[in-house]
């Protein structure tokens, strides 16, 4: 059974899971379409970040950015040990349940394109996301896509 809770980004399995992440954003992304928060952007006032545990071990990550009257799901990572168990799954109700609990009317994300993001954009589609316009600072690309769940 997995455990939530808010992370206070100072653990060293946190920090490794985070650098991965960053790591595989570069990796799968053209230069200039990197969007995912690196530590000092995770702990800005308006982000909460979630660790997903399994006893001692951080097992998957994610964060929710507030947007006015919405949030924004960013960095959500699976460790690759760890994946096809529903770490991912868990995580993402988790933070829709608290999106609503917050009052938020609509939780969005932008993520890129390409084999490296079906898997996510498969569970984020079957959670109820639909494909839609860019929105915060956001500009479309090529590369990269919006997904909304109104709330």
């Amino acid at each position: 059974m997995f455990v939530i809770c808010e992370d206070d980004l100072t653990g060293e399995q946190t920090r490794a899971l985070l650098a991965l992440h960053l790591s595989g954003m570069h990796a799968n992304s053209p230069a200039g379409n990197v969007f995912a928060l690196d530590l000092s952007g995770l702990t800005m006032p308006e982000v909460t970040v979630w660790g997903v545990w399994d006893g001692e071990t951080l097992v998957g990550i994610g964060a929710l950015k507030t947007l006015g009257d919405g949030g924004e799901l960013k960095s959500m990572r699976t460790h690759p040990d760890h994946l096809r168990r529903g770490v991912a799954a868990a995580l993402l109700d988790h933070i829709v349940a608290e999106s609503r609990r917050r009052g938020f009317a609509r939780l969005s994300l932008e993520t890129g394109s390409g084999a490296a993001f079906d898997p996510a954009l498969a569970l984020y589609r079957r959670r109820g996301f639909v494909d839609g316009d860019a929105f915060g600072d956001y500009v479309k690309t090529g590369f990269n896509q919006f997904l909304h769940l109104a709330l």
